[in-house]
């Protein structure tokens, strides 16, 4: 017990900061005058006793982190960030249970962009808002966030960093301090989600709806401010607009920083992940437009239209829709959130497996093939010109295993609690790669709200497990974690 309480007392001064975070939509609510400022600004202050308490109690116990102590502040943040953040909303809506105020919070700070609320159309807008900021302060990842002020508060950060950073290739820096680092990714994500707010509303979107649609694009969270989803706009240049910036979110912010600071564009040609994501999705694109249109669903421009915006939006694990895809031949659908397996970038805003693991699975795979053939033969495991280390390959394969069995898992307990299985299989898929709706009970066209709390909280547990990439929630589990 007394080896928790330092990262309780790191924990405790987060939710102080957290609590601050809390007055910007206050903010909103005074400039709409919408009737929930003091919902907001108790929750704040409510929040501040709680992280307040919290440290008096475990300030004696202050120390450094260890190594492993930062997978349980990791875990311990996002699950304390999601509770502390339904406030509001129970504040606001005395009869939302906490069990779907927790889902709501969870899927927008872990950018999955489910949800059980309906009605979003009238929401109060300082609401509206609250769920949108989750997913942008969700985005890079609040931990990311947290190590650029961690040394203010005394903590190094490089364990938290570790802990929760995408992707098997956690070592690369873009500066030499673990701040720095935190503060560039911040930079290029900020400017983005600026440019994608003007475009936005350029594009014909009101500036509420741009700067919410924005938070959510750049995440790749997909919440939106209307129950149509972007289909409530029926505008290809908002669609245009969105697809391309959840194109970006979707690919690693250290080549959209390292090409800034270059000022050449030759450093996407340069990343090997960044080209098999434009030509999985594009390939994916065509094929499906052919398909659609062969099917007579659309004529071929109407198919290309909404196969590209849809399959952009959850095979990068955002999660907008403009039409009911679910209603589509079911090869479309299912290719689509197979898509969302693998496509986004490690180091990007999306969840999955990432495609610098598809990558090196694939290598291997035919590196092994090749060996089968010509068994003395020396053959170096390579992506994109870069030579992958035995003990990543290793740990790639080992993620895999693991990932496929959550689903399997996840996907059984949610069928014997009474789902049918495409319902339960794409809720999980979903929600361990973080893309919102299935198909189904939780399709584009409805959402969450018709499953239990049983269900509901499978489906929470499923989305942190996905966004902390499996590994770094279920090692808490494991008896040798615990051992001296």
């Amino acid at each position: 017990m007394y080896k928790l309480l330092p990262i309780v007392h790191v924990l405790a001064k987060l939710i102080m900061l957290f609590a601050a975070v809390i007055l910007v939509p206050a903010g909103v609510s005074l400039i709409y005058d919408d009737g929930t400022f003091f919902d907001f600004l108790d929750s704040a202050l409510l929040a501040f006793m709680i992280g307040a308490a919290l440290w008096l109690f475990t300030r004696r116990f202050e120390r450094e982190l260890r190594p492993r102590d930062g997978f349980v502040l990791v875990v311990s943040l996002w699950v304390g960030f999601a509770a502390v953040a339904t406030l509001p909303f129970l504040l606001h809506f005395p009869a939302m249970s906490f069990t779907d105020a927790f889902f709501e919070t969870m899927s927008g700070l872990s950018t999955t962009g489910a949800t059980v609320m309906t009605g979003l159309d009238t929401l109060p807008p300082a609401i509206n808002f609250w769920r949108h900021f989750l997913n942008w302060l969700g985005g890079m990842g609040i931990i990311v966030l947290a190590v650029a002020i961690l040394p203010l508060l005394g903590i190094g950060g490089m364990q938290l960093y570790k802990a929760e950073t995408p992707g098997p290739m956690k070592d690369a820096k873009l500066a030499p301090r673990i701040a720095h680092t935190a503060k560039n990714l911040w930079y290029v994500y900020s400017g983005l989600t600026v440019a994608c707010m003007l475009a936005l509303r350029a594009a014909g979107m009101g500036w509420f709806d741009a700067v919410c649609h924005a938070f959510a694009a750049l995440s790749l969270g997909g919440f939106s401010t209307h129950d149509a989803s972007v289909g409530y706009f029926d505008s290809l240049a908002i669609e245009v607009v969105l697809s391309g910036f959840m194109l970006l979110a979707a690919m690693n912010f250290a080549t959209h920083f390292i090409a800034w600071k270059n000022r050449s564009a030759r450093t996407y040609l340069n990343d090997p992940e960044a080209k098999a994501i434009v030509f999985v999705i594009a390939a994916s694109i065509l094929m499906l437009s052919f398909y659609l249109a062969g099917k007579g669903v659309y004529d071929f421009p109407t198919a290309l239209r909404h196969v590209s915006f849809n399959l952009i939006s959850i095979a990068t694990d955002s999660g907008f829709a403009s039409v009911d895809f679910a209603q589509w031949p079911i090869f479309a659908p299912l290719w689509i959130l197979f898509l969302s397996s693998i496509t986004a970038s490690s180091g990007s805003t999306g969840g999955g497996i990432k495609m610098i693991r598809s990558l090196t699975l694939a290598r291997q795979s035919a590196r092994e093939m090749t060996q089968l053939l010509h068994p003395q033969a020396v053959l170096p495991l390579k992506v994109g010109g870069q030579r992958i280390p035995d003990s990543v390959a290793f740990s790639v394969l080992g993620f895999i295993f693991v990932y496929f069995m959550s689903v399997v898992l996840c996907t059984f307990v949610l069928m014997a609690s009474g789902l049918e299985f495409l319902t339960a299989f794409t809720a999980v898929l979903a929600c361990i790669n973080n893309a919102g709706p299935g198909l189904g009970e939780v399709g584009p066209a409805s959402n969450y709200q018709g499953l239990n709390d049983f269900q509901v909280w499978v489906c929470s547990l499923t989305m942190l497990l996905g966004r902390l990439e499996v590994f770094t929630l279920l090692i808490l589990f494991t008896p040798a974690f615990w051992r001296k």
